[in-house]
């Protein structure tokens, strides 16, 4: 269970509860109304709820509605309280899915099964080239010990460059190559955390992060996305303001590009303010742009600047990744950070990582260099053509479920009303499809009734895949499989 417990107005709740539907008891609407926000994640478990007596007068209920409403929540396991402390959102015992591993199939098996739980694209073809540029060069590193802490010079300049172009003056000294994304996240946090620090984080948010996180023994503060009627997720400022302000968080981590699973694009304004918010709390913030290269809905001239452009005390710490863009088997990430916090950093790897391959980094120095624009064209054309494919069969198929295009991103998150999609993975594994259930990118198993739907599955096969997932939420209503099976885990 989340270990900070923020405090939710009664304007603030009531704001989040639809009309009674007047077919049921007027506390068991609420009590299902509140256990529904706490489920789907937008009502972050451990949130404080206000008193009955306050709660009942913004509501015009009476008293005794409101508490047989909390006594229920708290039959059902959604609510927890403590004689003078108040009442706590909380989730079923269970409720947190399993973590074990889910490892990606062979490139053989992908006939017979169907692999939806990664978001991640196949290598372009221009890898070809630039692995045999790459052979070219690598005689004249061979005749040295190949460790390079930062990273190579080449690489190192072109990341610079690339950031330089979208908006963010940066020099190579400024960035540290690291074996992969999730590489340079741990650096970061092993840097800026230690045990029992509070880390305030999206939620959703991206999978991996959350579990390595709680490895380190964060205690991690969720802080949900709010949303426009367009159903356009972004940032709710006041929640960020809230959490940072009441937590005093040493860190916060977020995904401002086209954001892992919901693919929101925060703008500019909003990237400011939540600057403002961190400064005052002085938190420091680790902005993950592994996706920001992937806008294929908006205009490369209508995206906003990298977070760390607006930031005038050097706050920001930014993880970038070749994984999503180019290949996630060339395991090359980065971070940019000031100098000296570069060399600190590759100091500290040392202990575990003396460097990150020198050909890997040489062929996505090349694939940087001479081919991003086209393998960015091609990217953004695939996965747009998979979100319409997507956009366009869904409704068929499943009538009741909700989703927003995003601008761009890897995935399709879809709320899936009354179907909870640990059962509904479940349940695909026996009918040859993997599915990313929701609750993986929730803290205590929320986002239960939410999906991730990879865009970088070929938009011929989506026909394929929603038939299988038809198929397997068949089942899992049915009831036809186990509920004690385990669900595989997703990694990218």
């Amino acid at each position: 269970m989340a270990e900070w417990h923020s405090t939710l107005t009664p304007h603030a709740l009531a704001r989040q509860l639809p009309p009674p539907d007047g077919r049921r008891p007027a506390y068991r609407t609420l009590a299902t109304q509140v256990s529904r926000l706490v489920a789907d994640g937008r009502l972050p478990v451990g949130t404080r709820l206000p008193a009955e007596r306050e709660l009942a007068a913004e509501l015009r209920l009476s008293r005794t509605t409101v508490a047989a409403a909390y006594e229920a929540l708290r039959a059902d396991g959604f609510l927890h309280s403590r004689r003078g402390a108040g009442s706590w959102t909380a989730l079923p015992e269970g409720t947190r899915p399993p973590a074990d591993a889910l490892h990606p199939l062979a490139p053989d098996q992908h006939g017979a099964e169907l692999d939806l739980g990664l978001a991640a694209p196949t290598a372009p073809p221009q890898l070809a080239e630039a692995a045999a540029h790459a052979l070219e060069q690598l005689p004249a590193y061979a005749l040295g010990h190949g460790n390079y802490p930062t990273g190579l010079p080449v690489l190192r300049e072109a990341v610079a460059r690339r950031f330089t172009e979208r908006g963010l003056p940066t020099g190579p000294d400024q960035v540290l190559i690291t074996t992969g994304a999730m590489s340079a996240l741990h650096l970061a946090h092993q840097s800026l955390l230690t045990r029992g620090d509070r880390v305030a984080v999206e939620a959703p948010s991206y999978v991996n992060t959350l579990r390595a996180l709680d490895r380190l023994g964060a205690r991690l503060v969720p802080v949900p996305f709010t949303t426009d009627p367009a159903g356009r997720a972004s940032w709710d400022l006041d929640q960020w303001q809230r959490v940072l302000r009441g937590a005093a968080p040493r860190l916060a981590f977020t995904i401002p590009d086209f954001h892992n699973p919901t693919g929101a694009l925060i703008d500019e304004d909003q990237r400011r303010a939540l600057l403002a918010h961190a400064r005052a709390a002085g938190t420091a913030v680790v902005s993950d742009e592994t996706c920001a290269e992937l806008g294929w809905g908006v205009p490369e001239s209508d995206l906003p600047r990298p977070l760390a452009a607006l930031d005038r005390d050097a706050r920001v710490i930014t993880v970038g990744s070749a994984g999503k863009l180019l290949w996630p088997g060339l395991r090359i990430g980065w971070l940019r950070a000031q100098p000296s916090l570069v060399r600190k950093l590759a100091a500290d790897r040392a202990l575990y990582d003396l460097g990150t391959p020198v050909l890997d980094q040489l062929i996505a120095a090349r694939l940087l260099d001479a081919h991003l624009p086209a393998v960015r064209a091609a990217r953004h054309a695939g996965l747009r053509a998979t979100a319409e494919a997507f956009a366009d069969a869904l409704p068929r198929h499943f009538p009741h479920w909700r989703f927003t295009l995003p601008p761009g991103g890897l995935a399709l998150w879809v709320s899936t009303p009354g179907l909870p999609t640990t059962a509904l993975a479940r349940a695909g594994e026996r009918l040859g499809v993997r599915l990313a259930s929701g609750a993986r990118f929730g803290i205590d198993g929320a986002f239960e009734e939410h999906l991730r739907l990879p865009l970088t599955l070929p938009a011929a096969l989506v026909p394929d895949a929603l038939r299988r997932i038809t198929e397997a939420a068949e089942a899992a209503r049915s009831e036809r499989f186990s509920t004690t099976d385990p669900e595989p885990m997703t990694v990218g």
